[in-house]
C-alpha cells in the first residue's frame, strides 16, 4: 500500500509540474499580451518627452502612486475603450487625482507626436469632471530605443501589425519609488479595486493578482481585440484535473474483504 502511495504521488507530482510548465509557456511564450513583474522596479534610465516637448527621466516622474497605461493614440481598437474605462473611475474615484495619485499615459509608437498626445488628453480633460486632469493624468511620448526598455521592463507586449498593432489592454500600478505593485487588467475597472490598487501602492505593497488566473481563462483575440473565453483550455484542465483525482482514489482505495 505504501508503495502504491509513492508511486501515485510521484505520478501526481510529476502531472503537476508538467501542468505548471504549460501555464508558464502560457505567459511567457508569446508575441502579445502581459507578463507581470510584480515587485520590481522600472529602470532608471527611460527618457520620454512631456507635454511641453522636454526629455524627461520616467521613474523622476512619479512621486506618487501611479496608473500607468501604454496605448497608442490613433489606435482603432481596444486602446480608447482603456482610456474611456480609465476615465470613468478616474470621475467615480472617491481618491484626489494629482494629490493621491496621478495617471500617466505613454505612446509606443515612435512615430506619434507630442502634439497627437496633448490632442488626446485635452479629449480626456472634456470627458472627466471634476477632476484635476491637467495636472494628475499626463501624456507623453518616446523613441524607439526607450519605449523598448519600458514596455520590456513592464511586460507589456505588442506586435507591429501593418500600419497599427496588436496589443492587450492593462494599467500598471506603480508605487512612488517606481515599483511595479499590481496590474489591472482590461477596460473596465472597479472603483473599489481601483482604490484598492493605489492604497497599496502608497505603502509599496505588491497586491495578490487574480490577473494571472483571467489570463488563463481567457484568452486575447486580435481580430475582435476583445478577451474571449478560452473554453478547450479550462475544459481540458478540469479533464485532467477530475482525471489525477480518480487515479489517486483508484490507487490509494483499500480493497474491501469479502464475506465469508
Amino acid at each position: 500500500m505504501k508503495l502504491k502511495f509513492a508511486i501515485c504521488l510521484a505520478f501526481l507530482l510529476q502531472s503537476f509540474i508538467s501542468i505548471s510548465q504549460n501555464v508558464k509557456e502560457l505567459y511567457y511564450d508569446f508575441e502579445v499580451g502581459i507578463i507581470e513583474h510584480l515587485d520590481e522596479y522600472i529602470p532608471e534610465d527611460i527618457m520620454i518627452t512631456n507635454e511641453a516637448g522636454q526629455l524627461v527621466n520616467l521613474k523622476k516622474q512619479i512621486d506618487k502612486p501611479t496608473a500607468l497605461i501604454f496605448v497608442y493614440f490613433r489606435c482603432p481598437g481596444i486602446c480608447s475603450p482603456l482610456m474611456d474605462g480609465l476615465a470613468e473611475v478616474i470621475e467615480k474615484s472617491d481618491l484626489e487625482l494629482s494629490k493621491d495619485y496621478q495617471v500617466i499615459t505613454i505612446s509606443f509608437d515612435p512615430n506619434e507626436s507630442i502634439d497627437l498626445a496633448i490632442k488626446k488628453k485635452n479629449n480626456y480633460k472634456s470627458l472627466v469632471k471634476g477632476k484635476n486632469t491637467e495636472e494628475g493624468w499626463k501624456f507623453f511620448t518616446a523613441d524607439s530605443i526607450n519605449i523598448a526598455k519600458a514596455t520590456q521592463s513592464m511586460g507589456f507586449r505588442y506586435k507591429k501589425t501593418g500600419n497599427d498593432y496588436t496589443h492587450a489592454a492593462t494599467v500598471i500600478v506603480l508605487s512612488p519609488e517606481g515599483k511595479i505593485t499590481r496590474y489591472l487588467n482590461g477596460t473596465y475597472f472597479l472603483p473599489f479595486e481601483f482604490k484598492l490598487a493605489m492604497l497599496e501602492a502608497s505603502k509599496g505593497q505588491a497586491g495578490p493578482t487574480i490577473n494571472k488566473i483571467l489570463q488563463y481563462c481567457y484568452s486575447y483575440d486580435p481580430v475582435g481585440q476583445a478577451y474571449v473565453l478560452n473554453i478547450t483550455k479550462i475544459t481540458g484542465t478540469i479533464i485532467l484535473v477530475m482525471g489525477l483525482i480518480i487515479f489517486l482514489l483508484l490507487v490509494i482505495k483499500k480493497p474491501r474483504k469479502k464475506k465469508v
